[in-house]
């Protein structure tokens, strides 16, 4: 009997075990927006404290050549949620608008992308989205939500569906368009002034004036004001607003408690799906500029504002950290943490520097060639099945995440074309090496720069086709427009291009030439045929094998048409396009926090 029991008693166990092991891993993804690499301590910061996330790493996988597809937030979160760079879904920009600017526009990913929200909401998980999206609402009317997180794979979404920007924090200097703002307030002003000026010298006699063209001064002057006034003066009601899931909740938010209603609502998603499986991205507002300043962080730190909101990151994480650990799902949830590119080192203020650090790297956010606007932190935990304190060297991909997902999630393979490899074999410490021999940066639609991890070798080549023309000279970044661009006068082409060594100098400082580089011209002949093979996946009417240079068996999918996002007739606003709560356009509403926070 005793016998009889034991094996009944090993049999359920067994059956226990194996259940626990067959069940689907979790996924907590945590980006942080706009932070630099040299913010966080297990970076090399030892100013900012950063405990939770410096244990975070420790119990994993730390990635020191982690790299975002992009250096601004559209197309850096377009090729994160698809596994491609953003070009692919049309998110790449031609020229001065890089990013989606108005909440009313049309522009955003196209619901032909697939996202790994999607393919994971496919094979049964309960998918949620706590935080920024910024890539888009609607297409062609308001309500249509076609860009919307929940029409790409998420089955819960709480939080920004645009952006943090000044605009949102009363007070602030805006940041959206300001020349045009200007130039629009000034042809106001002069029409007033023409008008007023019409109407004197009619009353007065002094020159003959026709009514009907007094009515089309007057007609020139209300249509600037009002194309300045109606989408401008209003822009923290119309961008600056708060969505659970397709409802408006809040117009416009509440800075205040911001911080805190999203911390809630991402350990209360993790906590209604504890029994299942279940992917979260905790996409924090943070430290995007206006910085926020909360009780329990304000003047804590010792970098000011800036470093009172990284201290407060830290403390979110370590919440995150502790709901897994609480619930009992550490040993099968991954938990990741990132930013969405590098530190915006031109922000500051009379109140001091408002943009990250971006440690030894140079350059920051805008700059998609540069280390310090593409390279940013990467942790995973994967308690029990990723070794603790392991650190990885191997370029790696923010586009990784896709193909990693989806294959631990074991969704059916996609013929899609990926920029993204499986990171698991690094992770995990079968190899020391990533699939990603080459690696492509874009700013914009304009291909920046490439880098090379040759066979066998530990060297890290890179090179620059064209550099950002810092101003004023001398300057480390674009400080005269606050921001770089990609294209024309903005930038200076390189013929040959520049060329670096990232394991010898990976602050990109000494140019390699052909007298202190021996493989100079290999290298500039390797990247320059990886690039041919590149660029020919990325047009619809290319070939589809191409026999140059002895590859006459490789094959390269045709790539979809996709409509450009980011031209001006899908970024500008539209009242149409507009979420509202209430009736449009007197939009408005105050979201009862009260059973939301801590």
């Amino acid at each position: 009997m005793r016998l009889f029991l034991l094996a009944l008693f090993l049999a359920t166990g067994n059956n226990v075990t194996g259940s626990e092991k067959d069940r689907k891993p979790n996924f907590v993804l945590m980006m942080v927006d706009d932070l630099g690499i040299g913010d966080i301590g297990c970076y090399g910061n030892d100013t900012i404290r950063t405990p939770n996330i410096d244990h975070l790493a420790a119990e994993g996988v730390k990635l020191t050549q982690h790299i975002a597809a992009a250096p601004l937030c559209t197309p850096s979160r377009a090729a994160f949620h698809t596994g491609r760079y953003a070009l692919r879904s049309g998110l790449g920009s031609t020229g001065r608008v890089q990013v989606l600017l108005f909440l009313g526009g049309s522009g955003g990913l196209p619901i032909t992308e697939m996202t790994f929200a999607k393919r994971l909401q496919e094979q049964g998980y309960t998918t949620g989205l706590v935080g920024k999206w910024h890539l888009g609402v609607n297409c062609e009317r308001r309500g249509d939500h076609c860009h919307h997180p929940n029409t790409h794979g998420f089955s819960y979404f709480y939080g920004l569906p645009f952006t943090l920007f000044n605009d949102c924090k009363p007070g602030e200097r805006s940041d959206i368009l300001v020349d045009l703002q200007n130039l629009l307030w000034q042809l106001t002003i002069m029409g007033s002034l023409a008008m007023l000026s019409l109407v004197f010298v009619r009353v007065c006699g002094l020159l003959e004036v026709s009514v009907a063209n007094m009515v089309a001064v007057a007609g020139l002057s209300l249509l600037a004001f009002s194309v300045w006034f109606v989408p401008f003066h209003h822009l923290r009601t119309w961008n600056c607003i708060i969505m659970r899931n397709q409802e408006v909740v809040e117009q416009p938010m509440d800075l205040s408690t911001l911080p805190q209603r999203l911390l809630r609502e991402a350990q209360g998603f993790i906590e209604r799906n504890a029994d299942r499986p279940f992917l979260l991205f905790l996409s924090l507002a943070h430290v995007h500029t206006p910085l926020f300043s909360s009780p329990g962080f304000a003047g804590k730190s010792h970098h000011g504002r800036y470093g009172d909101n990284v201290e407060e990151v830290d403390y979110m994480i370590g919440r995150m950290v502790e709901t897994v650990d609480r619930l009992g799902l550490a040993n099968n949830t991954m938990m990741y943490f990132t930013s969405d590119h590098g530190g915006h080192i031109e922000d500051a203020d009379e109140q001091g520097q408002n943009g990250g650090w971006n440690g030894i790297y140079k350059g920051g956010k805008a700059m998609g060639g540069w280390e310090g606007g593409i390279r940013v932190p990467g942790i995973f935990r994967w308690s029990g099945r990723l070794p603790a304190g392991r650190v990885v060297h191997t370029p790696t991909s923010l586009m990784d995440l896709y193909p990693t997902l989806t294959q631990l999630a074991q969704a059916q393979h996609s013929d899609r074309l990926l920029d993204g490899y499986n990171l698991m074999p690094v992770l995990e410490g079968r190899t020391d090496r990533s699939q990603h021999e080459f690696m492509f940066h874009y700013c914009g639609n304009y291909l920046n720069a490439v880098r090379w991890h040759p066979p066998g070798s530990d060297s890290i080549y890179k090179v620059h086709y064209f550099t950002p023309n810092f101003s004023p000279p001398g300057a480390g970044g674009c400080y005269d427009t606050k921001v770089c661009l990609c294209h024309g006068d903005h930038v200076t082409h390189h013929n040959p291009p520049l060329m670096f060594d990232l394991n010898t100098d990976p602050s990109e400082a000494q140019p390699l030439t052909p007298d202190t580089e021996p493989r100079h011209q290999e290298v500039l002949r390797q990247i320059a045929r990886a690039v041919e093979l590149h660029r020919a996946t990325l047009t619809h009417t290319h070939p589809e094998k191409l026999p140059e240079h002895g590859q006459q068996d490789t094959v390269y999918p045709r790539s979809e048409y996709v409509p450009y996002q980011l031209s001006w007739e899908k970024i500008l606003w539209r009242p149409w396009l507009q979420p509202c709560c209430g009736t449009f356009p007197f939009c408005g509403c105050k979201e009862n926090t009260s059973s939301t926070l801590v």
